[in-house]
Order: structure tokens, then C-alpha cells, then sequence
């Protein structure tokens, strides 16, 4: 008798731990997940011949679709205004900062929203793992992008390298201007993003 009572207690604390533990895509989900924009992050890093700088901006609003368990689309909104620095302090993160903000590059005061979204997803290699299509908008600008992502449950990863010439972005570009020397920014950054969905 102890040990099917023990046996019961056992089979339920492992149903319950499995529960709490279930992605929220069950491999069967079709429809829209929307992400949880306080959880989910993105994050960016510039290089210069002197050296590099990052931090984050945060997402304004996103979303990802599903057709029984595929991801086949989706759509993000950053937030320009919330670019900040991880890597200064003080007064010289705040001039970086209020620089990337300035016209020299995103223009934030009128443009303060970029967007991307996916105009092919495509699964391949082991379960997981696509390759995405999309349209990225910065200052009204719209390009094709295309990276490799990684999918679990209904959250998804990916690491996405931006040329910022392609959005009309010039400041200390050697795209743009002859002889910068050690002044030269260049023209790719990365962003690496973190999409959790409710």
C-alpha cells in the first residue's frame, strides 16, 4: 500500500513538473503568439577601427505565426527612442548614446520605430532551425535581410548582422567619406535577438 501511494506521488509530481515545463508551441500550435516585450530582449554592437560599443533597445510590440508547430511569419517594432549603452558610464554614455540618436545616424526624433518582418520562413537542417526572409525599415528605408534563426517551443533567436549604409546611416563611414583613418566606423552591426511569446 506504501508503495503505490508512493508510486501515485511519484507519477504526479513528474505530470505536474512536465506541465510547468511544456513549451508554449506543442508542436501543434497554428495561429498568432504575441511577445512578451518586458522578456524578450535585443541587443546591439558597433564596431570602430579604435575599438567597439553595445548595448540594447528595446521591442515596442511583436508577434509570431504558426501553422501546426512551423513558424511561417511574424513581425517586430523597435523602439529607437530606448537605445542605450551597456559598455560607458556616465557622461560619455550618454554622448554616445545621444549621438546614435542624433541625424549623424538614426534620426530617432523622426524616426523613432523600426521594423522587421518575415516574408519567408525557412525550416531546414534539424527541427528548429530556419532561415529567415523579411523586410527591415530604418528612417522609412526598407531592405531584405536574411539570417538564421533558432526556434524553441514558441520563442525564437537569432543573430542578425545590419549594414547600416543600405539605411542611409553615414556617419564615420567608409561607404560614404574618403580617408577617415582611425575614425572609421563600420558600416555592419550586430543585433542579437531574443523573442519570448506569451
Amino acid at each position: 500500500m506504501k508503495f503505490n501511494k508512493l508510486f501515485f506521488s511519484l507519477i504526479t509530481l513528474f505530470a505536474v513538473a512536465n506541465l510547468a515545463f511544456t513549451p508554449a508551441n506543442d508542436g501543434n500550435i497554428t495561429g498568432t503568439t504575441n511577445v512578451n516585450v518586458e522578456k524578450s530582449t535585443v541587443a546591439w554592437k558597433g564596431y570602430k577601427v579604435t575599438g567597439e560599443h553595445n548595448g540594447n533597445v528595446k521591442l515596442k510590440s511583436g508577434s509570431l505565426q504558426w501553422d501546426n508547430g512551423t513558424l511561417t511569419g511574424g513581425s517586430f517594432e523597435i523602439d529607437m527612442t530606448s537605445i542605450s549603452c551597456n559598455d560607458l558610464e556616465g557622461e560619455w554614455s550618454d554622448k554616445l548614446v545621444g549621438h546614435l540618436k542624433s541625424d549623424d545616424f538614426f534620426g530617432v526624433a523622426n524616426h523613432p520605430t523600426a521594423t522587421f518582418t518575415i516574408t519567408k520562413a525557412i525550416p531546414y537542417g534539424t527541427e528548429g532551425k530556419y532561415k529567415i526572409v523579411g523586410n527591415l525599415t530604418i528612417k522609412e528605408i526598407t531592405k531584405e535581410i536574411k539570417f538564421n534563426a533558432d526556434v524553441k517551443g514558441s520563442s525564437a533567436t537569432a543573430d542578425i548582422i545590419v549594414d547600416r549604409s543600405n539605411y542611409n546611416v553615414k556617419y564615420g563611414s567608409g561607404s560614404f567619406f574618403d580617408n577617415l583613418g582611425d575614425k572609421t566606423i563600420y558600416d555592419e552591426f550586430d543585433l542579437t535577438v531574443s523573442l519570448v511569446t506569451e
